[in-house]
């Protein structure tokens, strides 16, 4: 026995067996017993032809649905071709035709041993298998032996009696046929089709799903392989010729009876509302596998009890397979598509709907109900909308703005008031902004502004549209759909005042409305201050700090005095976002992180605000200023996602990382990182300016001042034309004055190291001021020069521990000055501290400069230098992590992709530095993880 019956020792024994049995005068009933198309037919065939090879002569019958209204149509089958007998025909007495049938089987039997093969037993009409079972009580005296298949499987409404029932177990000999093993599958593949990968063949058996009908079929409608690299399988029966595979799974779903169809085909559909992965259970998703019962039985109008059961059954048999989440999926995507051919449209939508309802009952997620509502039109009951809403609300929070905005576009299929569209178009226009930008998004807004609405839902559309279009470059037409409804809020001063600040904001993208709109506030604020709320007078506070006008100390005693004043909800992110970038260059980390978190945690997630950016870029200021490098570094994209927006010009975070990188000494991460942007096209933007300085950073660092010096010009003319003149955003006179030391033009740093310790003098914190006094005393250079450097030392002394790094440069700087002028000792004990600090805070760029000017004089460098955690490179610290959490050598390298002898250099420079010798004292000496929110470097 070949194909379909490779696994089927056990059977052919059975058979071999009773078929002697048989011979030697002793009758018995075979029954073979199996799911549909696990090869019954092709069993039984085999054993009728083995029978006949021994010497048996064969009567075969084959039961179908049609003859369950002819009396005795399986037993004519059997004994019409029968010569003696052809003539006979069932009479209207079933006992008197069935007693005559019965001497007519006697008769031929008596003539030698004989086979009575009958398939698909459960088909036959109920005089014939009355009769059969008749027969089995008589022929264990006759050499007859009755093989029998019978379709034995679980369906949803049974429609058959099991032909042994009544019959004593001595009489029978019963084997059920179970599906192939995954191995037993393979192996059938791998013979029809010899070239086949394993790739290829485990799809393949997937699809068969233990089957030899479905393999068979798939078979013959697959030719060869495919070459590599492409799909294993169609996910679609669409792609398959003649179509033998949907033609078998409609046998499949025809033989198990409408009921179990349909549950079937119920499956099918759900499953596209299941989620795929197990984590989206935590945020709605499907129900979990002991749930999916009543859910299934629920959009197919089945018993819950008689569904899980079939559930049950159908995973044994490998028709279903469980998915990570623990939920039944039909094995391979080409069965459920074979299973949900020629099903109408409006059936799967009602199947959606149907267990929409269940899950609503049952109080499941919103989530996990909304995700069946995707898929079917329009409900038109109040629950349907309430659903959509929540689902997007839980998207939102879980930072999946393309999910919720599935939801919103669904829920707008759902009848809506006027003013409910509106806000419901406003949300979805700005979800759609956030997860895809585009005219699509600001096509929603804009309808969205023209359908009526109360007045704050005008303001919340206006601001929203403003900040998509200025995002896509069109400033000129955002500050006019502001202007317009500003002009239309006549009689509602506080929302006035909301939309004025709203566009003094937007207004940075455009030079010359920036000055503008910044004179005609400054001007409303002396003469009609009435007119100017908290949130412009923030703005104009950080207006006159750029621009050099005012103290720290004003400026917060001013932004502290706002905040304490009662603001519209509406204006208070404006407020909050502006109060918070002022208090981090004023060096109040903590009280801008407060800030910047009650910014955050106030605006609704779901709309467009400009101020979400503003929060948190100065958010990423504040890990910069607090020399946080490896936060930043954590949250950096990777370089597919940085190329695909190169073209819209750098942002802020950027540039911070850059210039992490070149602090943490990592130069060619720094360097493609820093090429990434084509700056000539990159539109303008105060973003484009920090990372003109960031990238003048890299350029300094890598060697190359005369490009650092074109960077810092052309930030210093782009600042400048902003009016942006305080360094304490990006303080590039101080840069150019480096790089103009480094080219030996000397007089020209003089100047702008000097009008830079002026305008620090006016803003007035440690920072700005020690920042400026070092570079300003390295250009003066003499004995000035070395009273300012120590100025700068005790400044920045004196300044918050966030200040660390400009004191390793202060450090750096007078420990240079110290050598120049002869005195070694003092440059020396500088030059240490500068080291040790610099190596404390990972500084690696700097650690290397103080370590070079040491050696320059004369100083022996330490060996602990270059010690501890902090001096480990990225990948060394990446490969000690993997090593103390008990990875080989080898594991590791084939988990980062290196080879064995690089992963063993990483560790043995890591045991150096570390002062460790073995493995076992890595978990002990790295730092301890962090928690559960802090985040990771990467």
């Amino acid at each position: 026995m070949t194909g379909p019956l490779r696994a089927r020792d056990g059977a052919r024994a059975l058979l071999a067996a009773e078929t002697e049995r048989a011979r030697s005068g002793s009758g018995r009933l075979v029954l073979l017993r199996g799911a549909t198309g696990t090869g019954r037919t092709s069993l039984l065939e085999a054993a009728a032809r083995y029978a006949e090879e021994r010497g048996l002569r064969v009567l075969r019958a084959r039961c179908s649905p049609e003859d369950g209204a002819v009396p005795f149509a399986t037993v004519l089958q059997l004994l019409g071709p029968v010569p003696d007998f052809t003539d006979i025909a069932p009479e209207g007495d079933d006992r008197g035709s069935a007693a005559r049938l019965w001497r007519l089987l006697y008769a031929y039997a008596a003539e030698g041993p004989l086979l009575v093969a009958v398939d698909d037993v459960h088909l036959a009409d109920a005089p014939s298998r009355r009769w059969l079972r008749e027969a089995v009580r008589r022929i264990d005296r006759l050499p007859v032996l009755l093989v029998v298949s019978e379709r034995s499987q679980y369906d949803i409404d049974p429609r058959y009696e099991e032909l042994a029932r009544s019959l004593p177990p001595s009489l029978v000999r019963t084997h059920t046929i179970e599906p192939l093993d995954d191995a037993s599958a393979a192996e059938l593949v791998r013979a029809a089709r010899p070239a086949a990968g394993p790739g290829w063949t485990a799809e393949f058996v997937r699809a068969g799903a233990g089957s030899p009908m479905l393999l068979g079929a798939l078979l013959d409608d697959l030719g060869a392989p495919p070459a590599a690299g492409v799909p294993p399988l169609p996910d679609t029966c669409a792609a398959l010729y003649p179509g033998s595979y949907p033609a078998a799974v409609s046998w499949w779903l025809d033989s198990a009876g409408p009921a179990t169809a349909e549950v079937a085909r119920c499956l099918a559909a759900l499953e596209e509302a299941w989620p795929h992965e197990p984590d989206e259970r935590r945020t709605g998703g499907a129900p979990a596998a002991p749930d999916a019962a009543p859910v299934l039985a629920g959009a197919a109008g089945a018993d819950p009890a008689r569904v899980a059961g079939w559930l049950t059954a159908m995973t044994r048999l490998g028709l279903l397979r469980p998915d990570p989440a623990g939920l039944p999926r039909f094995a391979h995507p080409l069965l459920r598509d074979a299973v949900l051919t020629g099903w109408p449209t409006p059936r799967r939508e009602a199947a959606h709907r149907a267990a929409a309802e269940t899950m609503l009952r049952r109080g499941d997620p919103a989530e996990a109900v909304a995700a069946h509502l995707l898929r079917t039109p329009g409900v038109g009951l109040p629950w349907a909308l309430r659903v959509l809403r929540d689902a997007a609300t839980v998207a939102v929070h879980g930072a999946r703005p393309s999910d919720a905005a599935g939801y919103l576009r669904r829920a707008l299929e759902e009848p809506l008031s006027g003013d409910l569209r509106q806000r419901l178009l406003t949300e979805l226009g700005s979800l759609e902004y956030a997860s895809a930008g585009g005219a699509v998004a600001i096509a929603r807004l804009a309808e969205a502004q023209h359908l009526p609405a109360a007045p704050r839902d005008r303001v919340r559309t206006a601001v929203a549209l403003g900040t998509a279009l200025v995002g896509r470059g069109e400033v000129t037409t955002a500050l006019e759909v502001l202007r317009r409804t500003q002009g239309s809020l006549d009689g509602h001063p506080g929302l006035t005042r909301t939309v004025q600040t709203a566009t003094a904001l937007l207004s940075d993208a455009d030079l010359a409305t920036r000055q503008e709109t910044y004179r005609r506030l400054s001007e409303s604020g002396e003469h009609a201050p009435e007119l100017v709320g908290t949130a412009s007078r923030a703005l104009l506070v950080r207006y006159e700090a750029t621009a050099g006008l005012i103290s720290a100390g004003e400026a917060m005693t001013r932004v502290r005095a706002l905040l304490a004043q009662p603001s519209d909800p509406l204006a208070e992110p404006f407020l909050l976002g502006t109060a918070a970038a002022v208090a981090e260059w004023a060096g109040e980390l903590d009280e801008a992180e407060r800030l910047v978190d009650r910014g955050l945690a106030g605006r609704h997630p779901a709309l467009l605000h400009p101020m979400e950016d503003a929060l948190l870029n100065t958010r990423a200021d504040i890990a910069a200023a607090r020399g946080d490098v490896a936060r930043l570094i954590a949250v950096r994209e990777d370089g597919a996602a940085v190329a695909a927006r190169a073209h819209s010009g750098p942002s802020n975070r950027d540039a911070h990382v850059l210039m992490a990188l070149v602090h943490m000494g990592r130069s060619e991460e720094a360097a493609l990182l820093a090429e990434a942007f084509d700056l000539s096209r990159a539109p303008e933007s105060w973003e484009l300016n920090r990372f003109l300085y960031a990238r003048g950073v890299q350029r300094l660092a890598a060697g190359d001042p005369a490009g650092a010096l074109h960077d810092f010009l052309e930030c210093g003319r782009r600042q400048t034309a902003r009016e942006v003149l305080s360094p304490i955003v990006t303080p590039w006179r101080t840069a150019v004055a480096q790089c103009r030391l480094a080219l030996g033009t000397g007089q020209e740093a003089l100047a702008l190291a000097a009008e830079e310790l002026r305008l620090a003098r006016v803003w007035d914190t440690p920072r700005t001021v020690g920042r400026a006094l070092r570079v300003l005393g390295t250009a003066t250079g003499g004995r000035h020069g070395l009273e300012l450097a120590e100025e700068a030392v005790v400044t920045l002394r004196e300044a918050p521990a966030d200040a660390g790094m400009e004191l390793v440069e202060a450090l750096l700087a007078q420990g240079r000055q110290l050598l120049a002028a002869g005195e070694r000792g003092r440059a020396r004990d500088r030059l240490r501290e500068a080291a040790d600090l610099a190596e404390r805070q990972g500084g690696r760029r700097l650690l290397a400069l103080a370590e070079q000017a040491l050696r320059e004089g004369g100083a022996r460098v330490p060996a602990t230098a270059r010690t501890g955690s902090g001096a480990l490179t990225g990948s060394e610290r990446r490969i000690a992590e993997l090593a103390a959490a008990g990875r080989t050598n080898t594991e590791i390298a084939d988990l980062l992709h290196l080879a064995r002898r690089t992963v063993e250099t990483h560790l043995t420079n890591t045991y150096r530095k570390l002062g460790i010798r073995r493995r076992s004292d890595l978990a002990a000496t790295l730092p301890r993880p962090p928690g559960p929110d802090t985040p990771q470097p990467a």
